[in-house]
């Protein structure tokens, strides 16, 4: 096989009906070979060989072009990122909605492949609050005519406007929902361009500012929360999520279930926050989850945010703080005291170092031994 002869297989919607795109660098025989195909054809509008969208069109695709050619389907069959999550999918907030006469709603079968796929109840809200703001961008555009030229004008709109380059990333993802999983043309727009994602750097807290928020609070719950999303270096959905039986004292090891990726690990119990689940665990008695709300039901993940809310604030700590600063603390800490990269790695459950790396950007061990100029 020539290496350098590669096809890819992208999806494409003529006259409504599915096709299969045939995209290739300028190659005499990959061209007379495409041409060999039965039924194919050349679509002058988008510039491409095309089969019709059947099971028996991809084999022949593949077994025709076998060792001639490297057939590259990355962006033909599709992929779900979706994570299985222990909860109840929720849209009642999406039924209740009070809205203005004429607004365009995100169609049932968008909320329908939401659920189907797993997606968490946060995302569904994000998704949907994208989709809806495309939508009636175009108030007299039925949503089967809308296509990848008003999606790109849509971009263009959010860039004129400054839109984050997050929020621009969402939309396109809520978009591509739509278009790839609702309407099944996976990577219909593949090519559409993102905003290059922005380096900032983290937000993190001394050990001495960590000890101060612990110590700020008196309620013994909130200072076990804080003291294990920061030892354990837990996501908040991880910690509302944590049972009882997933705090292993024996081995001194959190377990983490289904965490990002659908993936479990392991990760530190501190000494210090050990002792203090054994005082709450007597005094609240949690029936399933670690952490329940008055009525026993799992800790609300705004529950949370305002637990550190509040203790940043008696600690007069006037950095913004969430769950996920005391996530990048427990990192960086970690590395300052020389903890190798590839365990931190393990700890925080990142599929790669590269995703660990950008610990070291706000690490200030390195710059110990620098000497200041002003000094010299």
């Amino acid at each position: 096989m020539d290496l350098k002869k590669h096809i890819t297989l992208i999806h494409l919607s003529i006259d409504n009906k599915k096709y299969i795109g045939l995209q290739f660098r300028s190659d005499k025989v990959l061209e007379r070979m495409v041409k060999a195909l039965p039924e194919i054809s050349w679509n002058a509008s988008k510039e491409i060989y095309c089969l019709l969208n059947t099971k028996e069109h991809v084999t022949l695709i593949f077994n025709h072009f076998r060792g001639i050619a490297w057939i590259n389907s990355t962006y033909f069959f599709k992929k779900s990122h979706a994570k299985n999550l222990d909860e109840v999918f929720d849209v009642s907030w999406f039924r209740n909605r009070n809205l203005p006469q004429g607004y365009k709603c995100c169609p049932s079968s968008y909320l329908d492949k939401l659920e189907l796929k797993g997606y968490a109840n946060n995302t569904v809200k994000t998704y949907v609050s994208c989709f809806e703001k495309f939508l009636n961008y175009f108030p007299d555009t039925a949503i089967s005519h809308l296509n990848e030229f008003q999606v790109r004008e849509y971009l263009k709109y959010m860039v004129r406007n400054k839109a984050s380059n997050s929020y621009i990333n969402q939309s396109i993802n809520s978009i591509k929902f739509y278009f790839e999983i609702v309407l099944d043309l996976p990577n219909q727009f593949y090519d559409i361009e993102r905003p290059r994602r922005q380096r900032k750097l983290l937000v993190v807290l001394s050990p001495r500012e960590i000890k101060m928020m612990i110590t700020a609070t008196n309620n013994l719950k909130h200072k076990c929360i804080l003291g294990l999303l920061y030892s354990a270096g837990l996501r908040r959905s991880e910690l509302i999520n944590l049972k009882i039986s997933d705090i292993d004292s024996e081995r001194m090891v959190v377990k983490v279930n289904d965490a990002k990726g659908n993936k479990d690990r392991y990760t530190l119990l501190a000494k210090t926050v050990l002792e203090d689940l054994r005082l709450y665990y007597k005094q609240y008695k949690p029936n399933n989850y670690l952490f329940e709300g008055q009525t026993k039901e799992r800790y609300s993940a705004s529950s949370i945010q305002n637990i550190i809310n509040y203790s940043t604030q008696i600690a007069g700590i006037k950095k913004h703080v969430t769950a996920h600063t005391l996530r990048h603390s427990f990192a960086t800490h970690l590395l300052e005291n020389g903890t190798d990269l590839r365990y931190i790695q393990i700890l925080l459950g990142h599929n790669s170092t590269k995703t660990t790396e950008i610990y070291t950007h706000v690490a200030t061990t390195s710059f110990a031994a620098i000497k200041n100029p002003m000094d010299l």
